[in-house]
């Protein structure tokens, strides 16, 4: 007569596993309670306009070679109010950021020699905290990629040329207008001798100000 132990143990077995499985209802509380928190990208006030993946290279003089910055996304992001776009890029795992400028008139993109997926540009960056000049050469996954990159940066420095024309106009145009009323306040006074702004240090005034716009918010 064949034993029944085994059988018998192998019930034990099923009844207890399901005993593990039984729902008691019972509720834990977390130990550790976690605030959420709002993180700023920094890009809060800003309209992206274009957004495409691909991989950053900055030209190293020293070595005299090409070296990787990171693959990500590209932006070009303009600004809500002043209307200015800045080109940032960030890596895709890590969110460090590769590239950081604002994109201006004086600008001008190509295609990289030999590569009909990569084109080039100079930019004065800001990726690294501080204003660099640099070289950069991006790569895209497909050629119209590369040329959808190209005719929206090219688009966009050309209205920054004609914004900032204007804005320079303007400018010049009312810190001629102040100096016409100070020069007949001052014939107007006898023995009154306030200097008057000359031609030329209106220009620098105007000069400064204008490099002063051209370094980029920061982002996180």
């Amino acid at each position: 007569m064949a034993s029944t132990e085994p059988e018998h143990e192998h019930r034990e077995d099923e009844e207890a596993a399901a005993n593990e499985d039984e729902d008691t209802g019972a509720q834990v509380a977390p130990i550790v309670k976690l605030e959420e928190v709002a993180v700023s990208t920094g890009e809060e006030n800003e309209e992206t306009i274009l957004e495409l993946k691909a991989k950053l290279y900055r030209f190293d003089r020293d070595g005299n070679q090409w070296k990787e910055r990171g693959a990500g996304t590209v932006k070009f992001l303009k600004h809500k109010d002043s209307n200015k776009v800045r080109l940032v890029m960030r890596q895709s795992k890590t969110l460090k950021i590769c590239a950081n400028h604002l994109v201006i008139a004086t600008m001008t993109v190509q295609e990289h020699a030999g590569n009909e997926k990569s084109c080039v540009w100079h930019a004065t960056d800001f990726a690294d905290g501080e204003l660099k000049n640099e070289l950069f050469c991006i790569r895209f996954a497909s050629i119209e990629n590369c040329k959808t990159f190209m005719e929206k940066f090219q688009e966009v420095a050309e209205s920054q040329s004609t914004k900032e024309e204007d804005k320079d106009t303007s400018e010049a145009a009312g810190l001629l207008e102040n100096l016409s009323v100070e020069e007949k306040k001052t014939e107007a006074k006898s023995g009154d001798d306030t200097p008057v702004a000359s031609e030329k240090e209106i220009k620098s005034d105007a000069e400064k100000t204008e490099k002063k716009d051209e370094e980029p918010a920061s982002s996180s």
